[in-house]
C-alpha cells in the first residue's frame, strides 16, 4: 500500500486529539490537515486553531456548521420524532456523519490520502465517523489512532504531550467527560459507571435544577411548517431557534434525562444528557401532528421511529434504507403546519394548546353535546363486525368445551 502523504484530523483541540495530531505526524511522517466543526459547543474556536498550529498542524480549517447541523441533521430527526430506547434524543449521534462529512469535503479539496478521528475503539462515535467516510468514498484510508497506537491511560497521554510540548491544562481532570454541541451536553464515564450514583448537581451546563427554577410558569409558542419549526414568537434560522428554546428551556429545568443505553458495539452505557430545546421540540411537534397527521398514517410512522433512531445511533445516516425511512417521513410531514402552545414550569413540559389551518380535528364530530353530523346508531354495526371473529372464536371454544 503507497504511503500516506496527507490526512485530514478530525480536531477538537483536547488531550486526546492534540497528541493525536503530534502521533500522526511523527507516526506516518505525514502533512496533517486539523479539521474543527463549530457544533455550537462554546469553545473558544481561535485558541484550538492556534493550538493546533503549534502542535504541527500544516493547515487547520474552521468551520461553522451550526445552521447546517440544525437544519439538515436535528430537523430530519425531529420530524421523525427520533428517540433512542425511549429515552436518548441522541446529539452526538446527529453530529458525527456531519463531521464525517465535512472532513470527507476537505480531503477531497485537498487531495488528501486518509482521514482520522478520536474516537476510541470501545464506543459508537468510531462506527458512526467510518461508515459516513466509506458512504462517501469507499477507497478512503481511514486511521483511528485509539485501535493502533499503545498508550493505556490518560496519564500516558499527558506524559506524550509534555515530552512534545502540547499545552495540557493544570488543572484537575474532571470525574467525567463531556460533548457538547447546539443541541445538548452529555455526560459519561468516571463517576458516572456507576449507575446507582446520582450525577452531581455542579456538573449539569444547560439546565438549572426544577427545584431551582422560576415559581411561575412560562408561556411559548412554536410555529411549524411541514414538520419544521420555524418561529417561537418571531421567525428565526434553524440555529437561532434552537438556541433561543435551549435558554427558555433549561431556566425552567427541562431536558435533563438520565439512561442506561446499549452502545452499537455491545456493551451498556451510562449517560447523563441534558437536552432543553430538542425535548421542547419534539413535544410541540407531536402537538402539532395530533390535529394534522391522519391516523393510520401516524400509526405507521411511529413503527419506524425504533427502526429510524436505531439508524442514526449507529451510524446509518448515508444508508439506501435511511434514504428510503426518510423519504417516507418527508411525506407525512406536509401537513404538519399549525402552531402548539406550551407550558414550562419546574422540569414539566406539557401542552396546552395546538392550531392548525390544516386541522383534521372536527368539534362538531367531537363534541359530546348535541350534533347532527354523527350517526351513533351506526356504531352498532361496526362493532358487531369488528366483533365476529371474536364471537366466532368464543362459539368455537364453547363447542370443545362440551
Amino acid at each position: 500500500m503507497d504511503a500516506i502523504k496527507k490526512i485530514i484530523l478530525a480536531y477538537s483541540g483536547g488531550l486526546d486529539t492534540s497528541v493525536i495530531l503530534r502521533w500522526l505526524i511523527e507516526t506516518y511522517t505525514c502533512e496533517v490537515i486539523a479539521f474543527v466543526a463549530d457544533l455550537g459547543q462554546d469553545e473558544d474556536l481561535k485558541a484550538i486553531r492556534e493550538k493546533a498550529l503549534k502542535t504541527g498542524a500544516s493547515k487547520v480549517y474552521v468551520e461553522d456548521v451550526r445552521e447546517e447541523f440544525v437544519r439538515d441533521f436535528v430537523f430530519p430527526c425531529l420530524k421523525a420524532n427520533a428517540v433512542y430506547e425511549g429515552r436518548y434524543l441522541m446529539g452526538t449521534s446527529m453530529a458525527r456523519p456531519l463531521i464525517a462529512k465535512k472532513q470527507m469535503e476537505i480531503a477531497k479539496k485537498e487531495k488528501a490520502d486518509a482521514v482520522a478521528h478520536g474516537a476510541t475503539g470501545k464506543g459508537n462515535d468510531q462506527v458512526r465517523f467510518e461508515l459516513t467516510y466509506y458512504a462517501i468514498d469507499p477507497q478512503i484510508r481511514v486511521i483511528s489512532p485509539w485501535r493502533e497506537w499503545d498508550f493505556k491511560s490518560r496519564s500516558d497521554l499527558i506524559a506524550y504531550a509534555r515530552k512534545h510540548g502540547i499545552p495540557v491544562p493544570a488543572t484537575k481532570a474532571k470525574p467525567y467527560s463531556i460533548d457538547r454541541n447546539l443541541f445538548h451536553v452529555s455526560y459519561e464515564g468516571g463517576i458516572l459507571e456507576d449507575p446507582w450514583l446520582e450525577p452531581p448537581e455542579g456538573m449539569f451546563a444547560l439546565t438549572v435544577s426544577p427545584e431551582k427554577a422560576p415559581d411561575r410558569p412560562t408561556y411559548i409558542e412554536i410555529e411549524f411548517q411541514q414538520g419544521i419549526p420555524v418561529a417561537v414568537g418571531k421567525k428565526l434560522t434553524p440555529a437561532k431557534l434552537l438556541a433561543h428554546l435551549n435558554e427558555v428551556g433549561g431556566r425552567n429545568g427541562i431536558g435533563r434525562v438520565d439512561v442506561v443505553e446499549n452502545r452499537y458495539v455491545g456493551m451498556k452505557s451510562r449517560g447523563v444528557y441534558e437536552t432543553p430545546g430538542g425535548t421542547i421540540l419534539q413535544i410541540a411537534h407531536r402537538a402539532v401532528e395530533s390535529i394534522t397527521m391522519d391516523r393510520e398514517v401516524m400509526h405507521l410512522r411511529d413503527t419506524l421511529i425504533p427502526r429510524f433512531s436505531e439508524l442514526v445511533y449507529y451510524g446509518y445516516w448515508y444508508s439506501p434504507e435511511m434514504e428510503a425511512i426518510r423519504a417516507f417521513i418527508e411525506e407525512t410531514q406536509k401537513l404538519v403546519t399549525g402552531v402548539a402552545r406550551l407550558k414550562l414550569y419546574k422540569g414539566n413540559c406539557d401542552v396546552v394548546g395546538r392550531k392548525s389551518p390544516a386541522s383534521l380535528y372536527d368539534p362538531r364530530f367531537a363534541t359530546f353535546e348535541a350534533e347532527e353530523v354523527y350517526r351513533q346508531k351506526d356504531a352498532e354495526g361496526f362493532i358487531r363486525l369488528n366483533a365476529l371473529r371474536l364471537r366466532i372464536r368464543a362459539l368455537s371454544q364453547k363447542r370443545k368445551l362440551k
